[in-house]
């Protein structure tokens, strides 16, 4: 079983400072972890993932997330907001096993 708890439901930032979104995770198996994004009035898009590998993810936008195994932490991070930030950001688990679902949580991203 997997799950994802986003501990910030809503956040708050000034243009030009730094950003942080957490995500924490729980898996059985090797977790594959993803971020998206929905600006308003449009679909999700994915932002980024983490499958296996380097730990340190970049994506799109400036945003990048860094996967800690010990900490069981997937946390979103940019270095500068913009105005154009603004949506809503969805951390995102699913097992390497592929009969088992997802699940996803979801943060609100106020510029």
């Amino acid at each position: 079983a997997q799950s994802v708890t986003q501990l910030d439901s809503q956040v708050s930032v000034s243009e030009g400072v730094p950003v942080l979104l957490r995500c924490n995770y729980s898996s059985s198996f090797s977790p594959s972890l993803f971020w998206y994004v929905q600006y308003p009035n449009q679909g999700l898009q994915l932002l980024l993932k983490y499958i296996s590998g380097t730990a340190l993810v970049k994506g799109i936008n400036g945003f990048e997330a860094e996967f800690k195994k010990s900490e069981t932490t997937f946390h979103l991070t940019k270095a500068s907001a913009h105005v154009s930030d603004a949506a809503e950001y969805f951390c995102a688990v699913s097992d390497t096993v592929p009969e088992t679902a997802g699940e996803l949580n979801t943060n609100l991203l106020r510029c």
